[in-house]
């Protein structure tokens, strides 16, 4: 059978660098830090004070009053992401088939904000039970995708991916393989997160997975460096249209890049902890490359997982180092997580978004705050540290790995 070549024809985001595509590559290339003081909710008693929240976000500005009572945050950010890349698109043309149109999401948590404040509000009335008619469709991670296949009618293929932290690689991978498998023209797919709450920050708290660094929040996100502590809770959602080429072509779509090739494995290893040795990692990468015969010395650039973990960024560089060989000293590496902070299920949607960009402007954003190399990562790799890099970017590769051992990796190049 021969496989279908898949683009990408339109992009959204809201995130912590900005509401916009446009804003979100700005400040990726400035290397600006998207961390504050957490503004959702009172975090005077919480180990972690600070956060990367989606700056001035009002739902009044979006949706009307009636409409935002229906939505979780996460789905909110979902809508609003999903409407800039399909106008981006114009894949909502009449002259699409809307029966070949489907959509993929990925949420690693869905509407935790939701079902924090119903089990509260049960609590101070247990005596009285009552629940939100809409506790239920607002907290399903699988509502977001259901939302925008509503708003815009498209009834092709239609699920929510969850699996932690790759969620949303997971679910463009899956709409990529639809697509050239020939089960849908074009999907929308992506990701969106809204875990800033008393119960996201709380309970990554307990497993000391983020980093405490109160007294300097816009330094708190070290990938790689020796001092980094934990990762930086951020919140958000970026989208993707995803379509079968000859289609695009034949309606005059603007195409960003092709996709060409994903993996996904698993550690079986620990609940919450990498393979020391990376080897969900490797397999992962190794399974992308393999996907369309992509050589590793044709790599240019790795936007990786990179939270700024301590076990997780070593053993990350150390699958790099065995899947590419002589060529990891070639190509460019960072973690825009450094700048976007870790935006759980949507990472992935997000820095698909800055690998795309990275091609279409042969600009590497950097990693930002590193003071200190650790010893146990290769000084010789090319971390793009400090400032952003002006490359050739031809084939770009996206890392993201989750709670569980779930790994997923996107490859893109320029078409």
């Amino acid at each position: 059978m021969e496989l279908k070549r898949v683009v990408v024809t339109g992009l959204g985001a809201i995130t912590p660098l900005g509401n916009s595509v446009e804003e979100l590559w700005k400040n990726l290339v400035d290397g600006v830090s998207g961390a504050a003081p957490i503004t959702r909710f009172d975090a005077t008693n919480f180990k972690t004070k600070f956060a990367c929240e989606v700056k001035n976000y009002n739902s009044n500005d979006y949706f009307d009053r009636k409409e935002a009572r229906k939505l979780d945050m996460f789905a909110q950010f979902a809508m609003i992401a999903a409407e800039q890349a399909v106008q981006d698109s114009g894949i909502d043309s009449e002259d699409i088939d809307h029966d070949e149109v489907g959509v993929i999401w990925g949420a690693g948590i869905g509407g935790i904000q939701t079902f924090s404040d119903e089990i509260k509000g049960f609590v101070k009335n247990e005596e009285n039970p009552r629940f939100n008619p809409f506790f239920i469709p607002k907290m399903i991670a699988d509502i977001a995708a259901g939302h925008i296949s509503m708003k815009y009618g498209f009834r092709g293929p239609n699920f929510n991916t969850v699996s932690a932290c790759a969620s949303a690689t997971n679910a463009i991978g899956d709409a990529f393989n639809l697509i050239r498998l020939g089960k849908a023209t074009a999907f929308i797919t992506g990701g969106s997160e809204a875990a800033i709450c008393e119960a996201g920050i709380g309970g990554f708290n307990s497993m000391q997975a983020l980093s405490t660094r109160n007294d300097d929040e816009k330094t708190a996100s070290r990938p790689f460096d020796k001092g980094r502590d934990g990762f930086v809770m951020g919140e958000g959602g970026a989208s993707l249209i995803l379509e079968e080429y000859e289609h695009a072509v034949k309606r005059g779509a603007t195409i960003y890049c092709e996709v060409v090739g994903s993996g996904m494995t698993a550690d079986a290893h620990h609940l919450t902890a990498p393979h020391p040795d990376g080897l969900g990692a490797k397999n992962v990468m190794k399974a992308a490359l393999k996907d369309n015969d992509i050589k590793p010395e044709q790599i240019d650039y790795i936007n990786v997982h990179g939270t700024s973990t301590p076990r997780g960024d070593i053993a990350e560089t150390l699958a790099i180092k065995e899947v590419f060989g002589e060529h990891a000293y070639k190509l460019n590496i960072s973690s825009t997580k450094s700048m976007t902070g870790h935006l759980l299920g949507a990472a992935g949607a997000v820095e698909s978004i800055a690998c795309i960009l990275a091609i279409r402007n042969n600009i590497v954003p950097p990693t930002i705050n590193h003071f200190e190399d650790d010893p146990e990562i290769d000084p010789k790799l090319n971390m793009t540290y400090h400032k952003a890099e002006e490359r050739e970017v031809n084939i770009a590769l996206s890392n993201t790995f989750g709670f569980g051992g779930h790994n997923a990796s996107i490859v893109f190049k320029a078409i």
